[in-house]
């Protein structure tokens, strides 16, 4: 009988390994099929998936064999934690292996906008040399504001300052004089004076009840004038419907968007505005990061099958059932 079913498209050397030692089935579109997924489940011991498998309360139910559900990645927005700790299932994910990506990755975004570099390059490729068309902004001097200061956050925040960047941070989860804060030299205040005082709003949070929806019309109305917005996060942290209206009534400048409400992204006005990027969910695309993830996950399922403890477990180390 099958041990693993694999999900997504989950891939690397650690992961061969695995599915040599245990009888594995990989199905890397099977995320697209919920309900063909809920009935493979019952016979397998693990389940490993990445952001797109959703996870819920009714396939963990009926995973009665399932000791382990292996996340690879660190959001848990499409696993029903509490679901599977309550069925006694270990929830085994990488809370840090592609942290250092994301936070590039922002600051790649950061750049981008400020120097409107993705409109410049298509014009350009369109014929056009319009120098004084991409007048843009420098990042020396400007204000950051970081909404979590987690490990991505921090981690952006000590890039940034390396541009000389000063940092403001909100997250009231972070003790203002914790060694985090003091690292990043980020000074930790209310949500509205980041947004009032930051001439760069960039989003670090998870997706959870507490932030969901959590960026909508009035805090872009806080947002400082002809400032800029990137969300490497959770889509669903944001409001799509006001960001547009922000762009439109040119309250901001322009943003970057690498999550989405809604993922795979429908077409939308976004579309057609040069000062908005959008990319397709990858921060945590670099070969280093996904090597990191890849490894951590392989090597938490097979500790888990083999009866020992796993190391990266957002509840508890062992199975419980």
């Amino acid at each position: 009988m099958p041990e693993v079913l694999i999900t997504e498209n989950i891939i690397g050397e650690e992961m061969d390994k695995l599915r040599e030692r245990f009888d594995s089935i990989f199905e890397p579109n099977l995320w697209k099929e919920p309900d063909r997924l809920r009935a493979m489940i019952p016979d397998f011991r693990a389940l490993i998936a990445r952001n797109q498998t959703q996870i819920t309360r009714d396939i963990i139910e009926a995973g009665t064999r399932l000791e382990v559900i292996a996340r690879a990645g660190v959001g848990m927005d499409n696993v029903d934690l509490a679901a599977a700790s309550r069925a006694g299932i270990v929830v085994a994910w990488t809370p840090e292996q592609n942290s250092n990506s994301v936070a590039e990755l922002t600051i790649g975004l950061m750049l981008s906008l400020a120097r409107m570099i993705p409109d410049a390059d298509v014009d350009t490729k369109k014929g056009g040399w319009n120098r004084w068309k991409y007048i843009g902004v420098e990042l020396l001097g400007k204000t950051l504001g970081i909404v979590g200061l987690g490990r991505i956050g921090s981690l952006t925040a000590a890039k940034a300052r390396a541009l000389g960047m000063e940092i403001l941070a909100y997250d009231p989860y972070v003790d203002p004089e914790s060694l985090r804060a003091m690292e990043v030299r980020a000074r930790l205040t209310s949500l509205e004076e980041v947004l009032a005082l930051s001439d760069f709003v960039s989003l670090h949070l998870p997706e959870t009840d507490e932030t969901r929806g959590m960026f909508g019309d009035e805090q872009f109305g806080q947002m400082k004038p002809g400032a800029y917005f990137i969300n490497a996060a959770r889509g669903g942290v944001v409001k799509e419907d006001a960001l547009l209206r922000a762009l439109q009534e040119k309250r901001i400048a322009a943003a970057a968007l690498d999550v989405r409400q809604q993922e795979p992204a429908v077409p939308s006005a976004f579309d057609e505005m040069t000062n908005v990027i959008l990319i397709p969910h990858i921060g945590a695309q670099t070969r280093e990061a996904q090597r990191r993830v890849v490894t951590a996950v392989a090597r938490d399922v097979t500790a888990i099958l083999n009866g020992e403890e796993a190391k990266h477990f957002a509840n508890f180390s062992k199975p419980r059932r």
